[in-house]
C-alpha cells in the first residue's frame, strides 16, 4: 500500500494544501492530524466574529467528519504527534500510534507571545489563537464592560474595534507610539487612531503592563510600566505570534524563527515540509492568508508530481477595522524609499518609493482602499 501524505495541523494552511493537493491527486493517502477537533474554520475570522454575532460552533463551516469525506482523507481529531523520525520516515503520535508517510507536511500554525508578569492574577491573561481560546474568550465577555488589550498591532487593532460591537469599551496599550507602527506610515497611523477613538476605542502609548492582579469585588487591576494603574474586567494580549518549532527542531530540522523551507517548501530533511505560520521562507514569516495560499499551490503541485517553486506576488493585507478600513502592502523590510502620502478627510494613500520613484508598497486607508488592486499590480514580487 503506498504511504500516505500526512499533513499536520487543521488550520487554513493544513485544510488547503490538502484541497489543493486533491484537486491534483485524488488517489494518493491522505491523513490530516490535527490537535483540536479538526472542523474546518477561518482563523482571520476570529478577529471580527463578535460584530457577525458568531459563536464558536457557528464558525466552524464543516465538521472533521465532512472534511474527511471531501477529501477523501482520514482526519485524526484531537492527536498530537510525540515525534518525528525522518529517517525511517514516520511520526509516532501521543498515543504511541505509529505512521509511515510518503511526505510530510507541517503546517503547525505559531502560538501567543506570553509575556512574564508579576502579580496574582497573571495567569488570567488571554489570547485568541485558536476556536477554543475564541470560545473561552466569548464565555467570559458575558457581562464585561472594559477590556485592555496589549499590543495595537493588526490583531490588538482588530479585536479593538470587534469589541464595539459588544458595548464593550476597549482600552489598547503598546509599547510603540502609534498602532500598526510595523506595517503603516506615521501619518496613516494617526488616521486609524482618530477613527478607532471617534468609534469609542481608547489607546495608551509607550507603556506595558508590569504585573496583574485581582481587583477586590471581581475583574483585574493592571500595573503599568510607567507607575500609573489601570482597572478593566478582562486582559487580552495580542502582542504576536511565535512560529511553532520544537517539534521540528527535536526532529533536527533546521529552525530560525521559523522552520527553516526552501522555495519549494522543503526542509532540511528529504520529503517533510512546512507551511503556513510555522515556516520561514527566503527568510520570510508571514503569518497572513495570501502567502499561505500561495504556499499551499506550490506545495500541492510538488507532492502531486510537478515540482513548483513559490513565488510571492505583492501582497496587500486587509486590516479588519470597519471603523477605518485599511489595506497595507509593506515594502521589503531592507528596502531603501520614502512616504508619499496624499490625504484627504474622506481617505489617504501612501506609496512607498524608492529613490527612482519604483513603488514598493503603499497603505490606503477609508476610501482609498479601492486602489488596492490597481496599486498591487505596480508593485514587484517579493521573489
Amino acid at each position: 500500500m503506498t504511504a500516505p501524505v500526512i499533513v499536520l495541523g487543521s488550520g487554513l494552511a493544513g485544510y488547503t494544501l490538502a484541497r489543493e493537493f486533491r484537486k491534483l491527486d485524488t488517489t494518493t493517502p491522505l491523513v490530516v492530524v490535527s490537535r483540536d477537533e479538526a472542523g474546518f474554520y477561518s482563523k482571520p475570522m476570529l478577529s471580527n466574529a463578535l460584530a457577525g454575532k458568531k459563536s464558536p460552533a457557528a464558525l466552524v463551516m464543516k465538521p472533521a467528519a465532512t472534511m474527511a469525506a471531501d477529501l477523501n482523507a482520514t482526519v485524526l481529531a484531537r492527536s498530537s504527534v510525540a515525534a518525528i523520525d525522518t529517517a525511517a520516515r514516520r511520526i509516532t503520535l501521543d498515543d504511541g500510534q505509529g505512521l509511515g508517510y510518503r511526505d510530510l507536511v507541517l503546517a503547525l500554525g505559531a502560538d501567543p507571545i506570553r509575556l512574564s508578569l508579576a502579580g496574582d492574577a497573571a495567569d488570567q491573561v488571554l489570547s485568541v489563537n485558536d476556536i477554543d481560546d475564541y470560545a473561552r474568550f466569548a464565555e467570559r465577555l458575558e457581562g464585561v464592560r472594559q477590556v485592555c488589550i496589549l499590543g495595537a498591532g493588526l490583531i490588538g487593532c482588530e479585536f479593538a474595534n470587534d469589541l464595539l460591537h459588544r458595548g464593550v469599551a476597549p482600552m489598547v496599550l503598546d509599547l510603540a507610539d502609534r498602532p500598526l507602527s510595523r506595517l503603516l506610515p506615521p501619518q496613516a497611523s494617526s488616521r486609524l487612531r482618530e477613527k478607532l477613538e471617534a468609534a469609542g476605542v481608547a489607546f495608551r502609548f509607550g507603556v506595558a503592563v508590569a504585573r496583574v492582579d485581582h481587583r477586590e469585588g471581581g475583574g483585574l487591576r493592571l500595573q503599568l510600566t510607567d507607575g500609573s494603574a489601570l482597572e478593566c474586567d478582562l486582559l487580552l494580549s495580542a502582542i504576536g505570534l511565535r512560529p511553532r518549532t520544537s517539534l521540528a527542531e527535536v526532529a533536527g530540522l533546521a529552525v530560525e524563527r521559523g522552520v527553516v523551507v526552501d522555495r519549494h517548501l522543503t526542509t532540511s530533511a528529504l520529503h517533510v515540509h512546512a507551511i503556513g505560520d510555522c515556516a520561514q521562507v527566503e527568510g520570510h514569516c508571514l503569518p497572513y492568508v495570501m502567502p499561505l495560499m500561495q504556499q499551499a499551490r506550490a506545495l500541492a503541485a510538488t507532492l502531486a508530481g510537478t515540482r513548483t517553486p513559490l513565488a510571492y506576488p505583492a501582497m496587500p493585507v486587509v486590516v479588519k477595522t470597519p471603523a477605518c478600513p485599511t489595506v497595507v502592502c509593506p515594502p521589503p523590510m531592507d528596502a531603501a524609499g520614502i512616504w508619499k502620502v496624499d490625504s484627504d478627510e474622506a481617505g489617504l494613500e501612501a506609496r512607498f518609493v524608492s529613490a527612482n520613484g519604483r513603488l514598493l508598497g503603499f497603505a490606503l486607508l477609508g476610501n482609498a482602499t479601492p486602489r488596492k488592486q490597481a496599486l498591487a499590480a505596480q508593485v514587484p514580487a517579493l521573489f
